[in-house]
């Protein structure tokens, strides 16, 4: 891959510079595209029902345009039921360990939960990045200290923005109608730094997590 992903993750299926996350029933790699594949926690009812959009994803997550398996995760809010959830989120991890790729993750007041998972699942080798992270410097130093990146699109928590040391951030557009280099510079302005080292950054964390 010649692409160097800036928006580590979005829904726009359009999107350049831009690591597109899809559920694996409807992928459909476009050339110089990057993906990520996953059953969203909000699409999770039941493991039977959830077991057609896992066999896609084992069929297609080899595929070279998938850098990353999700997003995938926890959320208290919206899906079913939580160990539900945990059960999903783990079939995720085993496959990214399998495969060697990282894993991005839906987290909502789920934090504890998710590294949880991971590390009784003795998967704490599949790099985790947690995209967008609106936690507060806490959570943030928390999922720091087990080794994830961090992802932050249009709201943040700017604590949690400060406290992520520089080379675990990641940006992100997410669903919103914001573009990359908009989030880049409210990021940027937070922090002081300019809006090229912001995506150059950025550019780069993901570079690395995503080993393409």
């Amino acid at each position: 891959m010649t692409i160097h992903i800036i928006d580590f993750h979005t829904h726009r299926l359009d999107a350049s510079a831009a690591l597109i996350s899809v559920d694996p029933r409807q992928f459909d790699p476009q050339p110089g595209r990057c993906y990520s594949l996953g059953l969203h926690p909000w699409n999770s009812l039941t493991i039977d029902d959830s077991e057609t959009a896992l066999t896609a994803l084992e069929q297609h997550a080899s595929h070279p345009q998938v850098l990353a398996i999700g997003e995938t995760g926890m959320d208290t809010l919206r899906g079913a039921d939580l160990d539900i959830q945990a059960q999903l989120y783990l079939r995720h991890l085993q496959l990214a360990h399998d495969l060697g790729k990282p894993v991005v993750v839906h987290m909502v007041r789920t934090a504890r939960p998710i590294v949880d998972v991971r590390r009784r699942a003795g998967l704490t080798d599949v790099p985790l990045a947690i995209h967008g992270m609106r936690g507060n410097a806490q959570v943030a130093r928390m999922l720091i200290d087990e080794g994830c990146y961090l992802s932050f699109g249009r709201y943040f928590n700017p604590t949690a923005l400060m406290a992520t040391p520089p080379d675990r951030l990641l940006i992100e557009t997410d669903d919103s109608e914001v573009t990359i280099l908009e989030v880049a510079s409210c990021i940027a302005q937070t922090l002081g730094r300019s809006v090229h080292d912001i995506t150059t950054t950025a550019a780069d964390n993901a570079r690395r997590l995503l080993a393409y």
